[in-house]
């Protein structure tokens, strides 16, 4: 990944003041500039990630939160965008919130101001967890749909309503509570790339190098692709474990090693365009596969076996 490659064109491009007016921008739409800013932010921003990878993450990208976090878009009418943004912030929240309660309740119990054991203090931080998770998980959402530009805004009376709706209820000014810990939780950085942004990006700049490759198509399948790898990410990712190491039994080792791949949005990006390229045209997959690996510098033998397990996946669950 160390290679990206966008190659240049004598198309028409943008001056800057024009690029600076530029505001909700939708697949597509990038200029020439902006598309090689995105892939170039992109990569570092994943290689970033990968650096400081910890063993626990993807712990709050289970099924069931994703499937909540897809629902609330529903409901909302959101673009899912916004929640595989919300989704992100989350995890990151949700781990370094943890660490700061953790932390706080040893200080306590060293400095002699509470009697009960450690562990009774980690149950009480957990189930205050479980208690406020769904409160978190809604104001992840208005935190990404008001950070996504192109799409409608979560307030705190449509946050009430839905919390009421699925037997959540609580006083608006926790709602309002709860935004601004977060917030302050992650420093206020929350303009986290998210593997949907890293598709489109990718399959932007695949439309670009080659004009020939049906964009549109693509992008349409992706979306679903993307979704149910999201969904299915957890038995997926063990299958792919089990298939590059050879074994049926990983060691904690090699699972510890494979964190980073599942976090590695840019082999998710390739690997789940490889797989609707597959389905749209499976003569023309390779060559999408090959012109992917000269983007991003991802083998392509990495990308396929990322596509396979995921086509497995979808094959077996197309039959149930």
């Amino acid at each position: 990944m160390n290679n990206l490659k966008l190659k240049p064109t004598l198309a028409q491009r943008q001056t800057l003041s024009s690029l600076n007016r530029q505001r909700n921008i939708r697949f597509g739409e990038a200029s020439f500039e902006l598309l090689s800013d995105f892939l170039s932010t992109l990569n570092n921003q994943n290689k970033s990630n990968l650096e400081n990878v910890s063993s626990v993450c993807g712990n709050f990208k289970d099924r069931r939160v994703v499937e909540h976090a897809f629902l609330i878009c529903e409901e909302f009418r959101l673009d899912p965008l916004v929640a595989y943004h919300a989704i992100e912030i989350l995890e990151r929240f949700m781990l370094k919130h943890m660490e700061n309660l953790l932390s706080q309740q040893k200080t306590e119990v060293f400095d002699g101001n509470l009697c009960a054991a450690q562990g009774t203090h980690e149950e009480l931080v957990f189930q205050s967890l479980r208690d406020k998770f769904s409160l978190f998980i809604i104001s992840c959402m208005q935190i990404a749909s008001k950070v996504t530009l192109h799409t409608n805004v979560i307030d705190n009376s449509s946050a009430l309503r839905y919390l009421q709706l699925v037997g959540a209820d609580c006083p608006k000014e926790k709602i309002l509570e709860s935004e601004l810990l977060i917030l302050k939780t992650l420093d206020f950085r929350v303009n986290v790339p998210n593997p949907l942004s890293y598709a489109e990006t990718l399959l932007e700049v695949l439309g670009h190098n080659d004009p020939t490759t049906p964009v549109a198509h693509l992008h349409h399948l992706c979306r679903y692709v993307l979704q149910f790898v999201y969904l299915q990410r957890e038995s997926i990712y063990s299958s792919l474990l089990m298939a590059v190491t050879g074994c049926l039994s990983p060691s904690p080792d090699q699972r510890a090693k494979f964190v980073s791949v599942t976090e590695d949005c840019m082999l998710l990006g390739v690997g789940v365009i490889a797989v609707a390229a597959f389905i749209y045209q499976t003569s023309a997959w390779e060559k999408v596969v090959e012109e992917l690996t000269l983007i991003t510098g991802i083998s392509a033998k990495s990308i396929m076996d990322f596509a396979h397990v995921t086509l497995i996946h979808i094959t077996k669950n197309k039959v149930k």
